[in-house]
C-alpha cells in the first residue's frame, strides 16, 4: 500500500510521523511523509520525504521561534494564523502529490488539517493520528488547551461550554481557512479540527491509563501510547551520588531557551540539597548553560535511562517526557507553558501523580515546597508506578497491525461519507 503521512513542522510532529513511517515500510508499504521544507531535520530514521515550500514570511525556523514564545492572547493568535498558513499551502500542493504519487491511503495529523481535506478531496481513505492529546469531543473533557479538571458536575459541563466558545473565537482563522479549502474541494459541513477528523478513527498516543475518562464517542480511538523508534538502551556516563535526590528537567525542543525557570529549579536543588540534571535541547547558549547552577547541564540525554533513576521529573508537561517519566515511575512537577501542555498537566493533578505550578509564578517557596512534597510523600512515586505499569510503550509491529487492519476493513470503510480510491 502507498501511504502518505502528512503533519505540521513541530518536531515532536514530526519525529513520531518518520517512526511510524520507517515502520510502516519495514512492513512491505510504500510510505512517504510530507512536510514543509526545513522541517525535514527533524526526521528519525530513513525515510522519504516529499517538501512543500512554506507560506510567505513563515520558514520552519520563523514558525518554530514564534511558537515557542507565545506570549500574550496576541501571541497566541499569531500562532494560529501560523498554522493557518501551513495549511494553506499544503492545500495548495497535496491534491497534485496524493494524485501524482498514486497513494493510496492517507495517516493525517489531528493538529494539521489539511491531509485529512486532501484526502477526502481526492477520495482516498484515511486515519487521524493524535501525537498531542485527542480531539476527540466529551462533554466532560476540557479542551487540551486548558488545565481544568474533568466536569464532575453542571458547573464543570458549563466550564466547558465556555472554554470551546473562547477558543472557537482564538482558532478562527484556522476555522476560516478550513473553509476557504471545503468549499474549494467541494466538500460540506467541515470548519474545526474536529470535523476533519477521520470517521475510521484515531491513533493516539495518550495512553488511556492516563487520560480522562472516556465516553464512546462513535468513532475507534486507539489510545496506542508512545511511538517510538526501536533500540537498546542507552548508557550514560554520570556519576550520581545514591545518598543524594536526582532531579531530571527538560523543557522539550521548543520551551529548552527558558534560563529563568532552569535557574529557579536549581536554587531549590542546592537548597534540598538534590543533584539536578538539566537537558536544555538546544535552547541554552554556551554562557548560559554555564550560569544555570545545575549539577550537569546539557543539550540532550537518554532521556528514558536517566528517568529510571531519578527521583522527581522537572517538565513543561510536554507528552514525549511525561510518558517516560510515569513509564519510569517518576513523580512530575510540571509547569505547563503552551499547547496541549495544560491538558495534559490537569491529567497528571487528576491521577496524583505530580503537582503542578504556573511557569509565571515559578517562585522558590512554592517550588521548594512542591519539590519537598514529591520527595517526602511515597505515595506520589507509588502511584506513579501503578500507573506506568499499565502504559508500557506499544510495539511498532502492533501499531502496524492496528493501520492494516483500520485501512482494510470493508465494516470501516463503508462508515466514511466517500468511495475510497483505496478498496
Amino acid at each position: 500500500m502507498r501511504i502518505a503521512l502528512i503533519c505540521p513542522p513541530y518536531p515532536s510532529h514530526v519525529q513520531v510521523f518518520s517512526v511510524l513511517a520507517s515502520a510502516l515500510q519495514e512492513r512491505g508499504h510504500e510510505a512517504v511523509l510530507v512536510l514543509q521544507e526545513g522541517a525535514e531535520a527533524f526526521a528519525a530514521g530513513k525515510v522519504r520525504c516529499v517538501l512543500i515550500p512554506p507560506a510567505s514570511g513563515r520558514t520552519t525556523e520563523q514558525l518554530l521561534r514564534r511558537a515557542a514564545r507565545p506570549g500574550s492572547i496576541l501571541g497566541v493568535l499569531k500562532t494560529v494564523a501560523d498554522s493557518a498558513a501551513a495549511t494553506d499551502a499544503l492545500c495548495q500542493h497535496l491534491p497534485e502529490i496524493l494524485q501524482n504519487m498514486a497513494i493510496e491511503a492517507v495517516i493525517a495529523d489531528q493538529m494539521e488539517p489539511a491531509g485529512a481535506l486532501a484526502a477526502r478531496h481526492r477520495k482516498i481513505t484515511y486515519l487521524s493520528l493524535a501525537c498531542a492529546l485527542p480531539l476527540e469531543r466529551d462533554a466532560r473533557i476540557p479542551p487540551p488547551y486548558l488545565g481544568w479538571p474533568y466536569a464532575a458536575d453542571e458547573a464543570g459541563l458549563k466550564r466547558n461550554r465556555g472554554g470551546e466558545m473562547v477558543a472557537s473565537y482564538l482558532l478562527s482563522a484556522q476555522r476560516r481557512m478550513i473553509r476557504k479549502w471545503a468549499a474549494r474541494f467541494g466538500l460540506e459541513n467541515l470548519e474545526t479540527l474536529e470535523d476533519c477528523l477521520s470517521p475510521l478513527g484515531t491513533i493516539a498516543q495518550m495512553p488511556k491509563a492516563l487520560d480522562f475518562p472516556r465516553e464512546d464517542g462513535g468513532r475507534p480511538l486507539w489510545q496506542m501510547g508512545p511511538i517510538r523508534a526501536v533500540g537498546g538502551k542507552q548508557d550514560f556516563a554520570l556519576e550520581i551520588d545514591p545518598n543524594r535526590p536526582l532531579v531530571f528537567m527538560s523543557l522539550g525542543t521548543l520551551q529548552g531557551h527558558r534560563f529563568s525557570l532552569f535557574r529557579a529549579v536549581a536554587r531549590v536543588c542546592k537548597q534540598l540539597d538534590a543533584q539536578l540534571l538539566v537537558a536544555h535541547c538546544g535552547g541554552l547558549r554556551p554562557d548560559q548553560a554555564a550560569r544555570v547552577g545545575a549539577d550537569w547541564v546539557t543539550d540532550f540525554v537518554p532521556q528514558r535511562e536517566v528517568l529510571a533513576r531519578a527521583d522527581i521529573c522537572v517538565t513543561h508537561g510536554g507528552q514525549n517526557t511525561v510518558l517516560d517519566a510515569l513509564e519510569a515511575g517518576t513523580p512530575l512537577l510540571v509547569t505547563p507553558i503552551a499547547f496541549d501542555q495544560p491538558g495534559i498537566s490537569a491529567r497528571i493533578v487528576h491521577h496524583q501523580v505530580g503537582i503542578r505550578l504556573s511557569h509565571r509564578f515559578l517562585r522558590t517557596g512554592k517550588a521548594k515546597r512542591a519539590m519537598q512534597t514529591l520527595l517526602q510523600d511515597a505515595s506520589y512515586k507509588s502511584r506513579a508506578r501503578a500507573l506506568g505499569s499499565q502504559m508500557q510503550p506499544p510495539r511498532l509491529a502492533d501499531i502496524g497491525e492496528q493501520i492494516e487492519e483500520a485501512f482494510g476493513s470493508d465494516a470501516a470503510i463503508e462508515r466514511q461519507s466517500f468511495k475510497s480510491s483505496a478498496t
